[in-house]
């Protein structure tokens, strides 16, 4: 890390300087404070900087350990009795001779056993095997399996036994699958041979579903994302593809386009709720839900569908109490964009954010698949393997899941600083028609040398108040059978969301003034509410309205990538919590969008922060100008 040193830079032409009275003991004294690009910058908040680098020390050791303790494959392509993973090939376990196997083109499990399979502790007593195919037909001798390996190339039998022997070796009856073989079909989420007879497939479906429903819901959820995980690709690059139209949008936008948004973003809503009170009235009402997963899909689709009818009626009365007001939000986008103008690489802030997010998240997503199928294999005294789960794995879990908060917090923080940074050396310099080079990287040099400490400790607060909301639907799921629980959660959630609401916004001014003053993030976070408390009757209203108006567009991006994945997670409803895949795409949407449209959203705040502080250190005379433009002044 570059060291942190002191820097005077020259004193520039037509400064300014603000006094402020500081009361102490009683006795006033005044400090004299520099608002401008500053003169003097240092390293802020480093303290918080090696805290972060020690909590991402501790990711790495999770990770690690997750590579080498886990086989996440297991959870979808399945496994045989002797811990081969089906469809791949597999290093040997010490004291099963049958292990190690090369199982590339043996892609389906097929139970001995399979209509009269017991489960015990979560294992299925039948013995398994990787076949290359099921049978299609009854197999009713072992001369009929024998013909069915010659003929397919799937052997039935265990593996040491040689398809000639099948019919003369004394203990294949032992070896080789109970007679009659059902006809089976391969099952293509979980891979298992599914008998076809009636009677064979209920009780082996019985046993499933007890399997499933015994199941933790930690490595549930895992299974749906690992199955549905094309669709969550697809509707993450949907959102992507939104998030881009919209910045084109906003980059050149007009009063008709506003309408336009608007009405999407109406239509959207009214659509969404509709589809997810119609998939919850066909849920709940369908006599086939059996799997604890479906039934959990029911619950989800109840409080989705809750919650965005609130949401809904909300932002409906919101639009037509703020409609008259729209010509504001179009000026208001004209002057961001006349900055951005100037300084038209900050458009392409949001790409290196994105990739840095999506690497990331691809990363974190697979060491949680890991983390939940870590286990040591360990062999019997048959011969066969087992997977005993490891200790600590949930505290593993949970750690994992703050640093996701977290690192996407302060990923999306340094965004912030850089465009702030940004928009205040355009804003700070009286020759317009001179603008500084390289403002954006100018800005990404100033936060790596000093700031990133301030991005760490705002983003940690603001991962603070998020941890409580997901406290919250944990202990809601637990007690949503209780009388009262809907109610109290309703409050508390609210209490948990307005905090954190607010804390963003402040963080903004903070992350600005830092950029400003090289301050650290308390006094920061301090002097921007100084100023924006005596000045909010000027900003509050245009802010707030500019504001809305990009939330539309986020609330835009969501609902149609969420509409998206609904229609696709709905055609795969057997044995899939796809309600969770559903919520981390309608995460990653939100995410997207608030990633890309914080370019005007972050360039809005800064523009109005600095206005703020030109006015009250500038009166507009000769020797005191006005750094603001007229347009912005009017």
């Amino acid at each position: 890390m570059t060291d942190c040193v002191l820097i005077m830079q020259p004193e520039q032409p037509n400064g300014y300087q603000h006094q402020r009275a500081l009361q102490d003991s009683g006795d006033s004294i005044s400090e004299l404070q520099e608002w401008r690009p500053v003169a003097y910058r240092k390293c802020t908040d480093t303290l918080w900087l090696l805290l972060f680098c020690l909590f991402w020390a501790g990711l790495m050791f999770i990770s690690g350990y997750a590579v080498v303790a886990g086989a996440a494959e297991r959870l979808v392509l399945g496994y045989d009795s002797f811990g081969n993973i089906c469809g791949r090939k597999n290093t040997p376990v010490e004291g099963a001779n049958l292990s190690g196997l090369d199982m590339t083109n043996k892609k389906y499990v097929f139970f001995l056993n399979s209509c009269s399979l017991e489960i015990q502790s979560l294992r299925i007593s039948s013995l398994s095997l990787c076949v290359s195919s099921c049978p299609q037909e009854q197999l009713n001798s072992l001369e009929d399996l024998q013909s069915f390996a010659r003929n397919n190339g799937s052997f039935l039998c265990i593996y040491n036994l040689n398809v000639s022997n099948y019919t003369l070796n004394p203990k294949a009856a032992q070896l080789c699958p109970t007679l009659p073989v059902p006809p089976s079909k391969s099952f293509p989420l979980f891979n298992r041979c599914v008998p076809q007879n009636p009677e064979c497939y209920s009780k082996y479906a019985s046993v499933l579903i007890s399997m499933v429903n015994e199941m933790d819901v930690f490595h549930r959820i895992l299974s749906g994302i690992l199955a549905g995980r094309d669709t969550v690709i697809g509707l993450s690059v949907l959102a992507l593809a939104f998030s881009l139209i919209l910045v084109l949008a906003f980059r050149f936008i007009q009063t008709l386009l506003i309408h336009t948004l608007i009405a999407l973003v109406v239509f959207g809503l009214l659509f969404i709720s509709g589809v997810l009170w119609w998939l919850h009235y066909d849920y709940r009402n369908d006599p086939s839900t059996e799997l604890e997963t479906e039934k959990e899909n029911v619950k989800f689709l109840l409080g989705y569908a809750v919650f965005s009818t609130i949401v809904t009626v909300v932002l409906l009365s919101l639009i037509f109490v703020l409609r008259k007001r729209l010509q504001f939000a179009v000026q208001l986008f004209r002057i961001v964009d006349k900055i951005i103008g100037r300084i038209p690489f900050l458009l392409f802030q949001p790409l290196w954010t994105f990739l840095i997010l999506t690497v990331f998240w691809v990363f974190w997503v697979a060491v949680l698949l890991s983390l939940g199928t870590a286990g040591t294999a360990e062999s019997t005294s048959g011969g066969q393997v087992e997977y005993r789960a490891l200790s600590g794995i949930c505290y593993m879990a949970w750690y994992h899941f703050v640093g996701l908060l977290w690192t996407s917090e302060f990923i999306l923080a340094c965004q912030q600083m850089v465009i702030a940074g940004a928009v205040v050396t355009c804003y700070f310099n009286r020759n317009k028609n001179n603008p500084s080079p390289h403002p954006v990287l100018s800005s990404i040099s100033v936060l790596f040398c000093y700031h990133l400490g301030t991005a760490v400790k705002g983003s940690f607060l603001i991962t603070i108040l998020r941890i409580p909301r997901i406290v919250l639907l944990y202990l809601y799921n637990i007690l949503n059978q209780k009388k009262n629980a809907k109610c109290l959660f309703s409050c508390c959630f609210c209490c948990v969301c307005c905090p954190e609401s607010c804390l963003r916004y402040f963080n903004q001014h903070a992350y600005t003034t830092t950029a400003i003053n090289g301050t650290n993030f308390c006094t920061s976070a301090k002097d921007a509410v100084c100023i924006l408390a005596r000045n909010s009757a000027k900003l509050a209203s245009i802010s707030c309205l500019g504001d809305f108006l990009l939330f539309l567009g986020k609330v835009f991006v969501v609902c149609f990538t969420f509409f998206g994945g609904l229609m696709a997670f709905n055609y795969h409803r057997e044995l899939q919590a796809w309600v969770v895949p559903l919520l981390l795409v309608g995460f990653f949407a939100y995410v997207m969008s608030h990633s890309f449209l914080s370019v005007f959203e972050v360039t809005a705040d800064a523009m109005f922060l600095c206005f703020a502080i030109d006015m009250e250190t500038n009166d507009g005379t000769a020797e005191k100008p006005y750094f603001v433009d007229q347009e912005l002044l009017t």
